[in-house]
């Protein structure tokens, strides 16, 4: 079971992240783009994805941990029930989120 203070604990553990909010949420940001918002319904975390194909993978293997809304169709968005998902897990959500939106300069290996 994770909660909002483990998201924030772990998205801003990753570089250059900025907490602002978004619809009036805690939003988490790298170079001015969303990666993962606390979503208003308590307890839901909206975590960006690669793809729609990803997020569609991650409704159809566990949909009692990952959904979505009318709202979000055709988004590469998935919304999370934090109280279904490990911190472990969470932290690996949230951090191919932050690497689908961060700058090629944050994700490259150094050469």
């Amino acid at each position: 079971m994770s909660t909002e203070d483990d998201v924030r604990r772990l998205a801003t553990a990753l570089p250059e992240v900025a907490e602002r909010t978004s619809y009036g949420t805690p939003a988490f940001y790298v170079a001015g783009k969303i990666f993962a918002r606390i979503h208003e319904e308590p307890d839901v975390l909206i975590c960006w994805r690669e793809s729609v194909d990803e997020r569609q993978a991650l409704l159809a293997a566990d949909p009692e941990k990952f959904f979505t809304t009318p709202h979000y169709s055709g988004h590469a968005s998935v919304l999370v029930r934090l109280d279904r998902i490990g911190a472990e897990e969470l932290s690996e959500l949230l951090t191919e989120a932050w690497e689908a939106r961060a700058p090629g300069r944050l994700t490259r290996a150094p050469e």
